[in-house]
């Protein structure tokens, strides 16, 4: 079974067992938390919409740090050098059940 679900404003396709990395979201390891499902496909029936009746579950593994993204910004013969980066925070998941 295969669903479409929203997670952070951005959509997943996702199955049993698949492990995600998404923005970061609250919650401690461990936790479970209800996904909203957009589209889903039983064995070639597709529900979209009002009619899905399917409950996504997951369960948060970890929360990271993404790779260091660095911005450099410089204005040639006026000194001005500016350096800037950020490392974007992740929830690491997994889906449990879909049913």
């Amino acid at each position: 079974m295969i669903a479409v679900v929203r997670i952070a404003g951005q959509q997943y396709k996702v199955e049993k067992d698949q492990t995600l990395y998404i923005p970061h979201i609250e919650g401690n390891a461990g936790d479970k938390i209800d996904l909203e499902v957009l589209l889903a496909d039983a064995d070639g029936k597709l529900s979209v919409g009002t009619e899905v009746k399917t409950k996504v579950q997951a369960e948060i593994v970890d929360h990271l740090k993404g790779d260091k993204v660095i911005a450099y910004k410089q204005k040639r013969r006026k000194g001005f050098r500016k350096k800037l980066g950020h490392r974007t925070l992740y929830t690491q998941i997994v889906i449990k059940d879909i049913k």
